[in-house]
């Protein structure tokens, strides 16, 4: 363990024999650290919370602290990130928020520098979020997907797998599986195929989407008559079938088109 003389570490935290510490950080009571994890200097790392292994912490950034919600009344809430994480400098990362509260972060994923994840997201796997990305509460976002830099999300959204959102996008309702989104409200603007490739989705289940989304974001139809019309249409595919269960349980609805004149895959204005 190689921890700088500087460091303040509380007793009662639960370190792995092999972690590097940097100057001036602090590291509180119920915290958790994984073996490989290195930290480096002024970050503070507090509350109920567990790192997992081999995760690099760059300087000033604050993890774990608590959420900044105003019904949070001090109860004991907890934040998990997992596996090979890279959190750059000065990004921040909240608890969950009532009882028992949870902020869960998944494993091999890029938090860029000043990014912020507020209380109760969810982030899956292999994700990327840019320089000042910007997570409201209960927000999730499912594997492999980008945040450019600058973007905001709204609370209760959910951002889908294989999605990419361009930088100073406002965020407002669901980004679909495998699209590309950007704007002020963000719109799609059709599929993720360099995601898709780099992927190795099979190429009949991307033909499948491009037809899927062209029937959502193109045909004039409401989401429900689309989705009808995907299911009788569409080759039924893990990718196609998997886009069809994501708009059918959103709660806030799916972006809308960026082409003027479409009608959008979910309620009109």
């Amino acid at each position: 363990m190689q921890i700088h003389p500087t460091a303040i570490i509380s007793k009662k935290a639960k370190l792995a024999s092999d972690i590097e510490v940097g100057p001036y950080t602090i590291i509180a009571d119920n915290v958790s650290i994984g073996a490989g994890t290195k930290i480096c200097a002024y970050c503070l790392i507090e509350g109920n919370t567990s790192i997992g292994k081999n995760c690099q912490i760059f300087t000033g950034a604050v993890v774990g602290s608590q959420p900044q919600d105003l019904k949070y009344k001090g109860e004991i809430s907890y934040l998990e990130i997992g596996d090979n994480n890279i959190i750059r400098e000065y990004c921040t990362f909240n608890s969950g928020t009532g009882k028992a509260g949870k902020t869960v972060v998944g494993n091999n994923n890029l938090f860029m520098a000043y990014s912020h994840i507020a209380h109760d997201c969810q982030v899956g796997n292999d994700c990327i979020i840019a320089n000042n990305g910007t997570l409201a509460g209960y927000v999730a976002i499912e594997d492999k997907a980008v945040v450019g830099g600058l973007a905001a999300i709204h609370q209760f959204v959910k951002v889908g797998s294989l999605s990419i959102i361009g930088g100073c996008s406002k965020v407002v309702q669901d980004i679909p599986p495998y699209s590309t989104c950007d704007g002020h409200p963000a719109r799609v603007y059709g599929l993720n195929l360099i995601g898709l490739r780099r992927s190795k989705v099979p190429k009949d289940s991307v033909t499948g989407l491009h037809h899927a989304f062209k029937i959502l974001f193109h045909s004039g139809l409401t989401v429900k008559h689309a989705l009808i019309k995907i299911e009788k249409e569409v080759k039924s595919t893990a990718e196609v079938s998997y886009l069809v269960n994501f708009i059918k349980n959103s709660k806030r609805g799916i972006a809308h088109s960026c082409r003027k004149g479409t009608v959008p895959a979910g309620d009109c204005p």
